[in-house]
């Protein structure tokens, strides 16, 4: 993490991270098998009116609309030749439209395809991932956030590519399985344990776990990773609840008088960074930053 964001959780403030962007850019009128990342060419105002929001609803932390942004994903639009414009401005954008102070995460998400099944090259997935990278640093991000990752292969590939083009700081959150024995496991069968060892090896000083889970199931997250280490900051970003299917509908449950009380035990178990994941929007930003400026009592 940047020095900027080390000093200020190491000041003892907890930071707010936006919520989804998919679920938001879905309300804003994007069509099933539309590209997201294209919007930041086509809507820039759209795209920057969800920045916007969350700002307006008290995030610290917003990101940028380039989770698909890798030139592996763009591909399926025929706009990999775009990959670094279209990140370069996703990075504006987010800086235009939030507040001065606001600290932008540039967001990248996994290419969708398997090493270990041929599916992608390493050579393939790292020159992805680095221009990417190029095109968020170019725009100005103050940290990379590699998120819903679930595959420390891919990870370590991300990292050093980022690593080869800029020195901007990385964050990379892992998505976890609960398991029956109350252990939290990723897709690839990677631990706890596991995670941190990765972060470790390429120094970085911030965990961080997205998707895959509701609050109330990273609330549990968050005991067992405090149980690992208590010395290293955590982030989290939990869906509003598992999806669910409401009269043709897809909805999530977990509302924001929902979390409330959870979002107190997420502070408990030294979660640094709180924002949301899929199903999540403006409404629960806001109560989340509600709940810690009441902790921190300002």
């Amino acid at each position: 993490m940047s020095e900027k964001v080390f000093d200020i959780i190491s000041s003892g403030k907890i930071l707010v991270s936006d919520g989804a962007w998919g679920t938001m850019l879905q309300a804003s009128g994007l069509k099933n098998g539309e590209c997201p990342e294209s919007w930041n060419l086509l809507y820039p105002e759209k795209v920057g009116t969800i920045a916007r929001s969350y700002y307006e609803a008290g995030a610290d932390i917003i990101e940028t609309n380039s989770f698909g942004g890798s030139s592996v994903k763009l591909r399926h639009y025929g706009l990999q030749d775009k990959t670094i414009e279209i990140n370069k401005r996703a990075a504006e954008i987010s800086k235009e439209y939030a507040g001065k102070e606001t600290l932008i995460f540039g967001s990248v998400g996994p290419t969708g395809k398997f090493l270990i099944t041929g599916d992608i090259e390493e050579s393939e997935m790292f020159d992805a991932f680095a221009a990417q990278a190029a095109g968020l640093a170019q725009g100005g991000v103050d940290l990379i956030l590699l998120e819903t990752f679930y595959d420390m292969m891919e990870a370590q590939i991300a990292v050093n590519a980022i690593k080869s083009v800029c020195d901007t700081e990385i964050i990379c959150s892992f998505t976890y399985d609960s398991k029956p024995d109350g252990s939290f496991k990723t897709m690839m069968g990677n631990s706890i344990e596991d995670t941190l060892g990765f972060m470790r090896t390429n120094s970085l000083r911030i965990a961080a776990a997205n998707c895959g889970n509701g609050f109330r199931q990273y609330r549990d997250f968050a005991e067992v990773f405090h149980e690992f280490s208590k010395d290293i900051p955590l982030m989290i970003q939990a869906n509003a609840g598992l999806p669910l299917i409401k009269d043709g509908k897809l909805f999530y449950p977990e509302t924001p008088d929902f979390i409330e009380e959870i979002l107190m035990e997420f502070i408990n178990h030294g979660v640094k960074i709180i924002g949301g994941c899929c199903g999540t929007n403006p409404a629960h930003i806001r109560k989340i930053k509600q709940k810690v400026i009441e902790y921190q009592g300002h």
